[in-house]
């Protein structure tokens, strides 16, 4: 099979269940930034290791769901949607699980925080910022039409972004940084 269909070349491209869009819609930015949100913390990983890069594959994987589940039109077939991958109901529950244990670890926050300290962190606060707007374009696409977004997969990008903030908090904390305070 080649990379290449050509199928895109005059500015459609095919959802799940073979419906042609326009690559400008709002489906395809909503799930186009959930990729880029995904293809960035590839790039944390990297700087990761142990349990943070668990962690980050962790998250990778249930990104990559989420981009499923936009990428099928709610009006997609039975048999098209009982392909795609059922959801982890407890995935929103371990971020939050997650954030508790590092914020008992962290000093209080006193000051707004701007992105930086150490190499994972920078990472993991580009991810945030990232992780914000496919937030705003997964909320804008359910705003368009109904069923068209899970609620728990809104609710994971809007917890995800405080998990990624909390994380890279916590990177700087493991790394022995200060986080880079806002004057």
């Amino acid at each position: 099979m080649r990379i290449y269909t050509r199928g895109g070349d005059e500015g459609e491209t095919g959802l799940f269940g073979g419906v042609r869009v326009a690559k400008s819609s709002s489906r395809i930015a909503a799930y186009g930034d959930v990729d880029e949100l995904n293809s960035v913390l590839g790039w944390c990983a990297i700087c990761a290791e142990g349990s943070d890069l668990e962690r980050l594959r962790r998250v990778q994987a249930l990104l990559f769901s989420i981009g499923s589940w936009l990428a099928t039109p709610s009006e997609a077939s039975a048999a098209t949607r009982s392909h795609l991958p059922a959801w982890e109901e407890s995935a929103i529950a371990k971020l939050e699980g997650e954030i508790d244990a590092w914020d008992d670890r962290l000093e209080p926050l006193k000051n707004f925080i701007l992105p930086g300290g150490s190499e994972l962190s920078a990472r993991l606060h580009m991810a945030r910022s990232v992780c914000r707007r496919a937030e705003r374009l997964v909320t804008s696409l359910a705003m368009e039409s109904a069923g068209q977004v899970q609620p728990e997969h809104l609710a994971y990008l809007n917890r995800l972004s405080d998990w990624l903030f909390t994380f890279a908090r916590e990177a700087n904390r493991a790394a022995g940084e200060p986080d880079v305070t806002w004057q």
